[in-house]
C-alpha cells in the first residue's frame, strides 16, 4: 500500500517535505485555491474520515485525537484545508479544498496526491485502507470558493 500515514505524530518523509524556496509566511494575496476530487474504495470496517485525515496529516503534519477522538492536528494550518466525503455503498467520494501561495500550489497539490494515492491511515478507532480509483483536479464550487476566502483570511 505504500508508505504508512500514522496518526501519533510520525509522517513518511516522502509524504511531508517542506515546500521548496518558501518561507512560513501566512497565505495573502497570492493565495490559490486548489480543489480535488477523488473517488476511493474503502475497505471493510474503515472510517470515512481516514483520506481526509491523510490530507490533513501530509499538509499540517501529525494528528492528536480530539475530545471525541476525532482527527485533529495541534497548531494553525500552513496550507488551510477542507476535506468532505460522500459514501455510496463502498465508494467515498473526497473532495478536497486548499488555499496555497501560487509559489507553492504544484508541491500542496502534489502533497494531496500522494496521500490519497497512499491507501491507509492508522488512527484512533485503527488501521483504516482504501484503493483509489482517481483523482484529479476539479473547478472549485461556488461554494468551495467562499470557503476558500475564509481559509486564506487572516484570524480574527
Amino acid at each position: 500500500m505504500g508508505d504508512r500515514l500514522v496518526a501519533d505524530g510520525h509522517i513518511p518523509s516522502s509524504l511531508h517535505r517542506p515546500a521548496p524556496d518558501c518561507d512560513d509566511a501566512a497565505v495573502t494575496d497570492n493565495a490559490e485555491t486548489i480543489a480535488v476530487e477523488a473517488v476511493v474504495a474503502l475497505a471493510a470496517g474503515g472510517d470515512e474520515r481516514a483520506p481526509g485525515g491523510a490530507v490533513t496529516q501530509a499538509l499540517c503534519g501529525h494528528l492528536v485525537p480530539g475530545q471525541d477522538q476525532a482527527w485533529e492536528h495541534a497548531g494553525p494550518c500552513r496550507w488551510p484545508h477542507r476535506t468532505t466525503a460522500s459514501r455510496a455503498d463502498d465508494r467515498l467520494t473526497v473532495r478536497v479544498v486548499a488555499v496555497s501561495p501560487s509559489t507553492e500550489r504544484i508541491h500542496v497539490s502534489r502533497l494531496i496526491a500522494d496521500a490519497l494515492a497512499c491507501g491507509e491511515l492508522v488512527g484512533p478507532d485503527g488501521l483504516s485502507q482504501w484503493t483509489l480509483l482517481r483523482s484529479g483536479p476539479v473547478e472549485p464550487r461556488t461554494d468551495e470558493l467562499s470557503l476558500a476566502r475564509r481559509l486564506a483570511a487572516p484570524p480574527a
